[in-house]
């Protein structure tokens, strides 16, 4: 409902999204839930589009965490299962929350395409969509932890090591592959996730190779895992577009 009138201001408070034009009486203001500050009505089109961007950036992040704890709580456990010791230490933990932070904020100035139509909160189709790509990752997880063990025969320090590189380059894949409803090379990130990205993408792998904090990864593990982790977000991309056609979301 958009009105500017006393008489207005019944229907702008029991409306959905009550608009009041930038000439509105007081009483037609404080009874709706958007006021426009500029002349016409141009401004409820951008105000419509902000709207559609955020939620897109919302269902992205939760879809994100849906996939992570999915992936996350299950791998620890399977580790410890297969190693009998954690496979991640504190020290490690942290450097994983740092800059797995580093993407999650720059995510907020991300480039965002808003959907064509009015958006509904599913959280059922958005937790099954989540549950199947996590599930594709954890499989990735657990076939480098298995190759470290058993191919490579790396003890518990390295395997630590190779734990955090393996969760740093599929988080990155993961990252990339949700924030875009169709291909992930549909659309560009914005200049921060890149940069952010690529210090995430320098920071651990070089620590990693010199065995800064950690034991040391041989450089041709680390760009091994990084290739393969390339592949896992193609394979996720198509998951994704699969999963999002049959749950029809957009």
């Amino acid at each position: 409902m958009c009105g500017d009138g006393a008489n207005d201001a019944p229907a702008l408070r029991q409306a959905q999204i009550g608009i009041a034009v930038s000439t509105a009486t007081d009483v037609a203001k404080s009874a709706a839930g958007i006021v426009l500050t500029e002349p016409g009505l141009g401004s409820i089109v951008t105000a419509v589009r902000e709207g559609r961007v955020t939620f897109q950036r919302i269902l992205t992040y939760t879809l994100r965490s849906i996939v992570h704890k999915t992936r996350h709580v299950l791998f620890l456990a399977i580790g410890l299962a297969m190693t009998g010791h954690a496979i991640l230490t504190p020290m490690l933990v942290v450097l994983s929350m740092i800059t797995g932070d580093f993407l999650a904020m720059s995510s907020t100035t991300d480039n965002v395409r808003p959907s064509e139509q009015p958006n509904a909160w599913r959280i059922d189709t958005l937790t099954v969509a989540g549950i199947v790509i996590g599930a594709c990752d954890l499989a990735f997880c657990i076939a480098s932890l298995t190759m470290g063990k058993f191919y490579l025969g790396f003890d518990i320090d390295r395997l630590r090591t190779l734990t955090l590189v393996t969760l740093l380059f599929n988080g990155q894949a993961v990252f990339y592959v949700v924030r875009e409803r169709r291909r992930l090379w549909s659309s560009w990130p914005s200049p921060i996730v890149i940069a952010s990205s690529i210090a995430d993408l320098a920071i651990i792998p070089t620590m990693a190779i010199s065995g800064i904090l950690m034991a040391p990864l041989p450089v041709s593990v680390v760009l091994g895992v990084f290739a393969a982790s390339l592949a896992l977000a193609l394979v996720l991309d198509q998951v994704k577009v699969a999963i999002f056609r049959y749950l029809r979301m957009v």
